[in-house]
């Protein structure tokens, strides 16, 4: 009886699980109905409401851009810029390298390929460093011709329909010519007719296999690999399509070679064509066709308001014009020139020249070159977040590593010297000293969080060497980013991304991006008020002065050791601009050092835009404290007529609490005033005046003599704690 009972129990529990099972197993599948219908629903109306192959095209509209007052900077017209031609007359190279680059299964597949859908995946997978892309030339007609370039599911539905469609009404020749005709190369130019006009000068049936790979290169991302902007990027990209025509059998490794060697020489652009800030200009016009596509920018009729001054970009214009013309090369003037102006709050480049003449390399974005002295302020930030303070003593004495034994550029030793006076006078020995003693990865570091993005870190060459200090590095340093790493030091330790864009609206009103600062503290405010007062001292009394212009302002010269880059980069507390100088093809500057021209042509611009912004001086922040010291020794000084006094200022707490010992003497080398009788100007070498004849002496070699490992992160920064000295 008992079992009957337990079983009955048994059976009327587990009818409740088997209610609950199967009302779970008919919601699942109730689920499954309802997003099968609703997918099939989403697959139907993407189906209908795609354009016929005769297109649904609105009429195209022109887009402007404007500056930050609301003043036209251009028009970007909406004819497009196409010269159709037919496929008899495109060489059979040009159509192999896009076949090699773009879609090597064209003549297999009906439109769609899954093969090369799954080769796609995998090689992204596999991180094989190249892809091929899952699209299909047919796809990509039928994106670029009847399509916008949103990243949908409803427009790849739409897009790989169409494409099937193609493929049944037209032969793969009719669909490759029209491909060919239909793209979008860069510089306004539709189709591969249009592309060797204002690439190369010549009509597409006279391209040779260099030339062919180099278009056939360009649609992957046309303002990047546009040869005309970045002819470093358009090689590694023509070099890829050679390699892609080998591995499929169009051409034998031979051939692709001499290719490879093949000098390019690219077409003289229109100066007719140009424009006040037409490398700005070129700089939004990327920024706008890498996100949204050429027939946005060129049909849409966009209204794109950016952060540039008409009036100051004109004053850095005028002010570049001091360059000097040492020859001219394929209508280029060299050296070449770029300025960058930013406001450090805002992150707003207010003007940009990118060079001179008629090309569009726009060297204040894309020109990576070596910084000389322009780098040491980060390795004096280093040496403050370190504890070290403006007082602080180091010895300008010998020193060697291996085979290198840096030298100033007099080759003259000065001794004891404070932090400021070695910034001012910019002696290499103190600062290969000091990241030495701070550690190589420190001033990197903050290299990196004020925002340079171009330093080496790994590999068989890397930057992690002392040669840095200098600024001797593997690649160098971009105008725009150098600019907007001084500017955390206007900012009060704060990074604002740079920003060139402030708003776009369509034609219809609507505004599509609307920018907001990207601020980051990435400095101590007070290590960062520090070196900034320490770089008044350069304009003041050290290589700078060329740059003074009546206001309160804080800079740095720079040159390399071998006289290739001359640089002047300097802030106000609204705002910070950089002048770089130096020949395209690096060669010697004559002896001009970043104290010389660059300083007088950023004094220049300055001085032009200053009415734009209210006299100020840096805000000092709390936790700030001064002391009268002596600069023999960085003790305490309490006679107030002592010629080797000066007030110095400090983080409280890391002022000098000893009273200084050191000899009075009225010639010293480091007196009050932190003036030397011989200032450098700057360069990686410390490099002479403008009136000194020294010759540069050897670059440091690029070797580290640290025991650091090539992988380990550098350190975090710290807070200025106060710390005892003396």
């Amino acid at each position: 009886m008992q079992d009957k009972d337990h079983k009955s129990k048994e059976t009327n529990r587990r009818k409740p699980r088997k209610a609950t099972r199967t009302i779970t197993v008919l919601a699942v599948v109730v689920f499954l109905v309802m997003l099968t219908g609703a997918g099939l629903g989403f697959l139907t109306a993407s189906i209908h409401t795609m354009p016929t192959l005769q297109g649904e095209i609105r009429p195209a509209v022109s887009s402007q851009i404007f500056d930050a007052n609301g003043k036209l900077i251009t028009t970007i017209h909406s004819v497009e810029n196409r010269l159709p031609v037919s496929l008899n007359k495109i060489p059979k190279h040009l159509q192999n390298a896009f076949i090699s680059a773009e879609d090597t299964r064209f003549y297999q597949h009906s439109g769609v390929d899954p093969r090369g859908i799954l080769r796609a995946v995998w090689s992204n997978l596999a991180d094989r460093g190249i892809s091929e892309g899952g699209s299909t030339i047919t796809q990509q007609l039928a994106r670029n011709a009847l399509l916008s370039q949103e990243q949908t599911i409803k427009r790849k539905i739409q897009e790989a329909f169409l494409s099937l469609q193609i493929e049944r009404q037209y032969s793969k020749n009719e669909i490759l010519e029209m491909y060919m005709n239909q793209i979008y190369f860069g510089q306004g130019a539709y189709g591969v007719q249009t592309a060797a006009q204002i690439y190369f000068g010549k009509n597409v049936e006279d391209l040779n296999l260099a030339e062919c790979a180099m278009i056939a290169g360009i649609p992957k991302s046309p303002n990047y690999y546009s040869p005309a902007s970045n002819m470093k990027a358009a090689k590694e990209r023509q070099s890829i399509v050679l390699d892609q025509m080998v591995k499929y059998g169009y051409i034998d490794a031979a051939t692709a070679a001499k290719a490879r060697a093949t000098e390019i020489k690219l077409a003289t652009r229109s100066v007719a064509n140009m424009s006040t800030a037409s490398y700005f200009t070129d700089y939004i016009m990327q920024q706008l066709i890498d996100k949204y596509g050429a027939d946005a920018v060129y049909k849409d009729g966009l209204k794109v308001y950016t952060t540039l001054d008409l009036e100051m970009q004109a004053a850095a214009e005028q002010a570049m014009n001091q360059l000097p013309t040492k020859r001219t090369e394929n209508g280029i003037k060299q050296p070449q020139g770029a300025l960058v102006a930013i406001e450090p709050q805002t992150g707003h480049i207010k003007a940009m020249v990118g060079g001179r003449g008629n090309d569009q390399f726009n060297r204040a974005v894309l020109a990576e070159r070596q910084p000389g002295s322009a780098f040491k302020p980060f390795v004096y930030l280093a040496a403050i977040e370190s504890g070290l303070t403006t007082a602080s003593i180091i010895d300008d004495s010998p020193i060697s590593f291996g085979s290198w034994s840096p030298v100033n550029y007099d080759r003259k030793f000065r001794g004891p010297v404070t932090l400021r006076s070695a910034l001012e006078q910019s002696l290499n020995i103190v600062t290969v000293k000091l990241a030495q003693q701070t550690g190589i990865d420190k001033a990197l570091y903050y290299a990196q969080q004020m925002g340079i993005s171009t330093l080496v870190l790994k590999g068989n060459t890397n930057d992690r060497n002392l040669a840095m200090s200098l600024g001797g590095l593997t690649r160098g340093v971009t105008p725009l980013e150098i600019t907007s790493a001084y500017g955390v030091l206007a900012n009060n330790g704060i990074r604002v991304e740079p920003t060139a864009i402030i708003k776009i609206v369509d034609r219809t009103g609507k505004v599509i991006e609307q920018s907001t600062p990207k601020e980051k503290v990435v400095i101590n405010e007070r290590s960062a008020y520090l070196l900034t007062d320490m770089l008044r001292g350069v304009m003041t009394s050290g290589t700078g002065t060329g740059a003074y212009f009546g206001r309160p302002a804080a800079g740095k010269t720079g040159t390399t050791s071998d006289y290739k880059d001359a640089w002047f980069v300097g802030f106000t507390p609204d705002l910070v601009a950089a002048v770089w100088m130096g020949c395209d093809s690096p060669e010697y500057l004559g002896g001009v050092t970043g104290g010389t021209i660059p300083a007088n042509i950023w004094r220049s611009f300055m001085r032009d835009v200053a009415a734009k912004y209210v006299a100020r001086d840096f805000v000092r922040p709390a936790g700030i404290v001064s002391a009268r010291i002596s600069v023999k020794d960085g003790l305490l000084l309490t006679d107030p007529t002592n010629p080797d006094g000066r007030n110095e200022i400090f983080v409280e707490g890391t002022q000098p609490n000893k009273l200084s010992t050191a000899t009075v003497t009225k010639d010293a080398t480091d007196n009050k005033d932190g003036k030397d009788s011989n200032p450098d100007a700057g360069g990686s070498s410390g490099e002479p005046g403008s009136d000194e004849k020294v010759p540069p002496p050897p670059p440091p070699v690029k070797s580290d003599t640290s025991p650091l490992s090539p992988l380990a992160p550098p350190p975090p920064p710290k807070p200025n704690a106060p710390i005892k000295k003396n």
